[in-house]
């Protein structure tokens, strides 16, 4: 279609080449992923939590997370060659999945049973984002400034605010959900610097993960069965197929891998820390969880540090 109008100047100009010029830059594109794909791990680690509290184990959320992505996804990767998984290799499609697939989900999801949700959901984000800036200038050599520096430095104030409160509200045993987050944390920045370091395109890093997720039912089955999935019922199980399997694992997972892609790892690592607040208002208003002051003053210092972060390059 070569549709054609006029400029001030007496130029035409093709309507392909205006619909080229109204397109968002790449960085606003960027930005624009990176904020989605938080907002998407908000909604998972408000529904994870729903979902512990009513007797699902962290295990059978993981499967809700990756099976129903794996099954939906299969036919692209058979597409494009499901015996190197795409072209990416069975080597780096294990290790992808090892560190952003159901070991990462598992993890995390255990935290949520000895820690509140605001822990999850300020501590795993925000040890993501520290990752992920360790990762951009150790291994990636991406450029750190001195505010992103500062900025690390003060998320980490904020993540020591909200551990304290664990000791002192939960007991020491509670510190062991907050490092269940850490683990997790580092898990998916490790995820992040791998898919940037062999340059893999957003669709087929989702893809990888998801089908060789698959993984994980037979093994499911073979050590917990799917008796207590199924007791659940129809509802619960939907809630945490489209939370869990379309929002936190495809969907979040897509979206962060553009971001890696479009704005570099280090800079997408910190849109991670958009998820504390995301996650404290989901979780208000769908399951009433009100965050302490503590939790709050974490999640305040948290968010200043990510501002600093976010600093130009």
């Amino acid at each position: 279609m070569n549709v054609e109008g006029d400029e001030p100047g007496g130029r035409k100009v093709s309507l392909r080449a205006r619909l080229a010029a109204a397109r968002p830059a790449p960085t606003t594109v960027g930005i624009l992923c990176g904020a989605g794909a938080a907002l998407f791990w908000a909604a998972g680690f408000v529904a994870a939590r729903h979902g512990i509290a009513i007797g699902y184990s962290p295990a059978d959320l993981a499967v809700h997370r990756f099976a129903w992505a794996g099954f939906f996804l299969l036919p692209l990767l058979w597409r494009d060659g499901i015996g190197n998984f795409g072209g990416v290799g069975w080597r780096r499609a294990v290790l992808l999945t090892l560190a952003g697939g159901p070991p990462l989900a598992i993890i995390s999801y255990s935290g949520f049973l000895l820690v509140p949700l605001g822990h999850g959901g300020v501590i795993q984000p925000s040890s993501a984002a520290l990752s992920g800036l360790f990762y951009a200038s150790a291994v990636l050599k991406e450029k750190v400034m001195r505010e992103r520096v500062i900025g690390a430095a003060v998320i980490v104030v904020g993540l020591c605010v909200i551990g304290l409160e664990a000791v002192s509200t939960i007991g020491h045993h509670g510190l062991l959900g907050d490092f269940a987050f850490v683990a997790a944390g580092f898990c998916f920045a490790t995820f992040a610097m791998l898919v940037k370091l062999w340059r893999i395109p957003a669709t087929r890093a989702t893809v990888v993960v998801s089908v060789m997720s698959l993984a994980d039912i037979p093994i499911h089955w073979a050590l917990f069965g799917f008796e207590r999935m199924i007791s659940f019922g129809l509802w619960e199980n939907l809630i945490q197929a489209l939370a869990q399997g379309a929002l936190a694992g495809a969907g979040a997972i897509y979206l962060f891998a553009r971001a890696v892609i479009l704005l570099g790892a280090g800079r997408a690592a910190v849109f991670t820390s958009l998820v504390p607040g995301f996650t404290l208002l989901i979780g208000f208003l769908l399951l009433g969880e009100v965050p302490s002051l503590a939790q709050l003053a974490g999640l305040a210092i948290v968010l200043i540090g990510f501002r600093l972060t976010q600093r130009p390059g």
